[in-house]
């Protein structure tokens, strides 16, 4: 009878830590879970430059009577950190950028939500566009992690399942109101390029992108940095 009693006790003793291992476990997923979002977020989201374009070179060329155009395209990752730079020719000067852009509901961004209160943002390609020629540089693939948003020293599943949404979050109104988005869409931005000039791309905690311009420093004009 005793033995029959320890036997039963160690059983109950097993299932009980089986069972305090269960919920630890899905109390430790639940954590990095949330882990991951936030710092996916926050890689996302911006409040000032998020990148800055450079003419590098100009010319006119005779056998396409257009002026080409090449462009240092330098992104910056929400820490403020460059990302590798992208050097761009185009046949034109007017040139526009392609991006994805989530508004968050007024009530998020107005109580500075840490996780919704920004507009997230991701670049899809640069661009020329007239009545005569097309041409287009791809920024990120869609259904990736775009290079320089990966998690550093992360091999998550649910990372790569949240890009996998984000993407989606453009065709799915469903999805876009259980995350609390106001709208998704994109938007093109777009100027004429021009040497001496620094152009910043910057979006807005409830609003798109916009580019700002400002004249090189006079101090850097004519010098090789």
């Amino acid at each position: 009878m005793h033995l029959l009693i320890r036997i039963l006790a160690l059983i109950a003793a097993l299932v009980f830590l089986f069972l305090v291992g269960i919920g630890i476990f899905w109390v430790w997923k639940r954590i990095e879970e949330n882990w991951i979002l936030r710092q996916v977020v926050e890689r996302l989201s911006a409040d000032s430059r998020v990148a800055e374009v450079l003419v590098t070179g100009s010319s006119y060329s005779e056998s396409t009577q257009k002026i080409e155009t090449t462009i240092k395209f330098l992104e910056y990752g929400a820490d403020g950190k460059p990302l590798t730079p992208r050097y761009l020719t185009f046949q034109g000067n007017i040139i526009q950028f392609q991006a994805l852009v989530i508004r968050f509901e007024d009530r998020l961004v107005q109580a500075g939500d840490k996780l919704q209160g920004k507009s997230a943002y991701l670049f899809l390609r640069a661009f020329v566009l007239d009545s005569e020629n097309y041409q287009a540089f791809n920024l990120t693939d869609f259904h990736q992690i775009p290079e320089g948003y990966k998690l550093p020293g992360v091999k998550n599943e649910f990372e790569a399942k949240l890009w996998r949404e984000f993407w989606d979050y453009e065709l799915d109104p469903k999805a876009r109101e259980r995350m609390g988005i106001k709208n998704a869409q994109i938007e093109a931005p777009g100027s004429i390029f021009v040497p001496g000039t620094i152009y910043t791309l910057k979006i807005e905690h409830d609003g798109g992108l916009r580019i700002d311009t400002q004249p090189i420093p006079e101090i850097l004009k004519g010098e090789k940095i």
